[in-house]
């Protein structure tokens, strides 16, 4: 649950995802974003803030943008200095850019077809903000209209483990492969997988070493996720997300409590003792499903996720006893989802889930949505 490294360097070099080798390009800097009747024929993925050229920018790990263009190329129009992401054609990852700065990453030698085009966005960057500037077609082709919203949706709110974070890692300690950004991949965490799975739009909202009254080790005293959870740019203080009213998830899927329960107290917290601070966590968790149930309405499922923690059973007992209060309550529609499993290695960067562990969660959460009463 440390922050994830930002690391501003570009480079050429070969990624290994999910079992294949995938090049990593250095895009073409010959080019700069600019607003185009391109820039409304995507279908955004994610939170995004939106700007009058028609561009977006963002923040939240894992934004998505889907497109359709005919022709034998396209362009993806982009400015990011900080944050890598992932070219998909047809359905097959064609590029990673790293760190791509101000750019239009041309796609080429495609047969002159109609094509599909997606950019995910694989990495967190709390404190910068990337620009999507659209899709543009070759010369000769076109940029078609917007792929459909999906009308299954779900939303993902978490820290690092929802974040993906380090998960594409080989080993533990990743300062040598490149760091947490260079091994990390929001496309392959668990919400993603299982939304895909499930034909689904979604959400990531995970912001890494944050949780709900605590941070990682007590970390950003008088901040916590909450502080940011109503953003589309975190980095901007008293930024609100504009939320369309498109955006109405079945599903709310809540992962936090690892940090706030994962280190023990340090001197000087606002508690003393670990049953303060469940206290304080359980409260500050009724308040939060109380926003969502305000955002969603009552017939959102809000799914309280825990697992185990390597110093405590209080994160999982703490969610239990919330899910069983909200169901007294007479709100049979937050349920609880305890993902611990004995096959989880931890082999991602700073002992996070792994490729493998990820899809370990993914199954058990398919197992756990399969069984509630969805409608979609």
């Amino acid at each position: 649950m440390y922050p994830a490294e930002r690391l501003s360097r570009r480079t050429l070099l070969t990624a290994a995802v999910a079992g294949t080798v995938t090049a990593v390009a250095s895009p073409s800097r010959a080019s700069t974003p600019r607003a185009s009747t391109a820039c409304a024929r995507f279908h955004t993925v994610g939170r995004v803030s939106r700007s009058d050229d028609g561009s977006v920018r963002y923040t939240w790990p894992g934004i998505c943008f889907e497109g359709r263009f005919r022709g034998r190329g396209v362009g993806v129009v982009l400015e990011d200095f900080d944050n890598d992401y992932d070219v998909q054609v047809d359905g097959t990852t064609v590029a990673t850019l790293v760190t791509p700065g101000r750019t239009t990453y041309l796609v080429d030698g495609l047969s002159d077809a109609e094509h599909s085009v997606r950019l995910v966005k694989r990495t967190e960057s709390p404190w910068a903000a990337g620009r999507f500037g659209g899709f543009t077609a070759a010369p000769g082709g076109a940029v078609l209209a917007a792929p459909p919203a999906r009308s299954r949706q779900i939303e993902f709110i978490g820290d690092s483990f929802t974040a993906g974070y380090g998960n594409v890692s080989a080993t533990r300690d990743c300062s040598a492969t490149g760091g947490v950004n260079r091994n990390s991949n929001a496309d392959l965490s668990f919400g993603a997988l299982t939304a895909r799975r499930l034909g689904a739009d979604h959400q990531i909202n995970a912001f890494s070493g944050r949780g709900m009254v605590r941070n990682y080790n007590g970390g950003s005293p008088g901040t916590d996720f909450r502080t940011y959870y109503d953003r589309a740019l975190l980095h901007v203080d008293g930024d609100v997300w504009r939320r369309p009213h498109t955006w109405r998830p079945q599903v709310v899927v809540i992962g936090l409590g690892i940090n706030d329960f994962s280190t023990p107290l340090n001197p000087g917290e606002p508690w003393s003792t670990e049953e303060e601070l469940t206290a304080a966590y359980e409260s500050a968790y009724h308040g939060f499903l109380d926003a969502l149930r305000r955002r969603y309405g009552p017939r959102t499922f809000l799914v309280v996720g825990a697992t185990r923690v390597s110093r405590t059973t209080a994160f999982a007992r703490a969610t239990l006893r919330i899910v069983q209060e909200r169901n007294r309550r007479g709100d049979h529609r937050v349920g609880h989802w305890y993902y611990d499993d004995p096959a989880l290695d931890f082999l991602g960067c700073d002992w996070h889930p792994s490729l493998q562990d990820h899809r370990i969660i993914s199954a058990r959460l398919d197992t756990h949505l399969a069984a509630l009463p969805l409608l979609w």
